[in-house]
């Protein structure tokens, strides 16, 4: 597939609520496997599809003791808990911030077959989720940071 150019902050489509999906073409495939090869060379834990300059509803996570999570047009259904956490983003190289996040999200998403998955997640991966759905929305971690800080 391709690895392409990560959006930075400043660019207007990281402030844009991404357009739904409305049906699962070999487009939106193709862009699952860019999403996923450009998350591997930046070595991180997820990206949705604004980061890479497309304004649709798709974003991946993947952990390496877990696996990739594909995620078509994500709603997050219910959420438990909160937890202060550090974030950082390939939106946003160099910086990280303090988070507070639900420790668990219930979140319906569309499979790349077309299926609709329900994923019960908490901890880091709860957090990654909520992250990308973020930026599903316009919304960047550091809007919601307690303080931002240069990363080393």
């Amino acid at each position: 597939m391709a690895v392409y150019r990560i959006v930075n902050v400043g660019e207007s489509i990281l402030r844009e609520k991404a357009k739904p999906v409305s049906k699962i073409t070999p487009n939106i495939l193709k862009l699952l496997d860019n999403l996923a090869d450009t998350l591997n060379d930046a070595k991180g834990l997820g990206l949705a599809a604004p980061q890479i300059g497309v304004s649709k509803r798709v974003a991946i996570v993947q952990m390496e003791d877990i696996g990739l999570f594909e995620l078509i047009n994500p709603v997050i259904v219910q959420r438990k808990g909160e937890c202060l956490g550090v974030e950082g983003c390939l939106s946003m190289p160099g910086v990280q911030g303090e988070v507070v996040r639900s420790s668990f999200v219930r979140v319906r998403a569309l499979d790349r077959k077309g299926a609709e998955q329900v994923y019960d997640v908490d901890g880091l991966l709860a957090r990654a989720f909520q992250h990308e759905i973020d930026h599903l929305d316009g919304v960047l971690f550091a809007d919601k940071a307690s303080r931002l800080e240069k990363s080393e």
